[in-house]
């Protein structure tokens, strides 16, 4: 019987020895290693022994300093939606919405509301006054007053005092309404309420000059109509809701005048 001996290599075995690293393949030999590209970046594999050329100035690379381009931004609601465009006056200024001019116009009454109720306190005050105490002077059963005698001085002494301060708060507000929109309004095409919501009045035809003559017209039809005439008001205002192009209120049309907004 043989004996193995387990000192001599196995067959097939390879026997150890020194590691070498292999020799280095010349670029862009078959299996060589892709070389890196100026800057430190390799090309991606497939795209052959050297990085592509970068860009040229002005084709996907921004200047210095810039942020890198990403295209035209998403487009927002559905296939070929456009935003309406702003609705311009003849001159080319936006035109003021609804909104900002119905917000203008309850600054404005509240302001005449507030300085009408100065004017007319006093007067209330005495007429509710002197009222009470006639009162109680012609219900007392001593006071030995004929009834129709206190029936018509409570005629004179009522009735015809409350008549004539209702006259005279109509006129004082169609004075004070006149002053405001009229007088304060056509120098600067603005009142109170207009400067603080940034809108103004101005004339229709491109570089005309807002006058006295176009700020009474819109005057005469927006307090003095709306005053006589019934539910007037509400269709002068809700006019421009459907007016084309100028969005334009009754009052506007007749004095041939717009409202714009005002630069901030």
């Amino acid at each position: 019987m043989t004996e193995v001996n387990d000192d001599a290599p196995d067959a097939g075995r390879p026997t150890p020895g020194p590691v070498r690293a292999p020799a280095p393949q010349p670029a862009g030999a078959p299996g060589a290693a892709p070389t890196p590209a100026a800057g430190g970046a390799a090309p991606w594999p497939g795209q052959g022994g050297s990085a592509a050329p970068p860009p040229a100035a002005g084709q996907g690379t921004p200047p210095p300093g810039y942020p890198p381009y990403y295209g035209p931004p998403p487009q927002y609601g559905p296939p070929g939606w456009r935003p309406q465009p702003v609705p311009l006056s003849p001159d080319g200024r936006p035109l003021a919405d609804f909104g900002s001019r119905l917000l203008a116009y309850f600054i404005d009454v509240a302001i005449l509301t507030a300085i009408t109720m100065v004017v007319s306190l006093p007067f209330l005050l005495w007429f509710v006054f002197k009222w009470t105490s006639d009162m109680a002077e012609l219900s007392d059963p001593y006071s030995g007053t004929d009834p129709f005698a206190a029936s018509d001085r409570m005629v004179g002494e009522f009735f015809v005092p409350f008549l004539l301060m209702e006259l005279g708060l109509f006129v004082f507000l169609l004075v004070a309404y006149y002053i405001y929109s009229v007088e304060m309004m056509f120098r600067s095409g603005q009142t109170l309420g207009k400067k603080l919501i940034k809108v103004r009045v101005v004339p229709l035809e491109p570089g005309a000059t807002l006058t006295r003559g176009m700020a009474a017209k819109r005057y005469l039809i927006e307090f003095v109509g709306g005053m006589f005439v019934p539910f007037f008001s509400y269709l002068d205002g809700f006019w421009q809701l459907w007016d084309k192009p100028y969005q334009q209120t009754l009052h506007d049309k007749v004095a041939k005048t717009v409202v714009v907004k005002v630069a901030p």
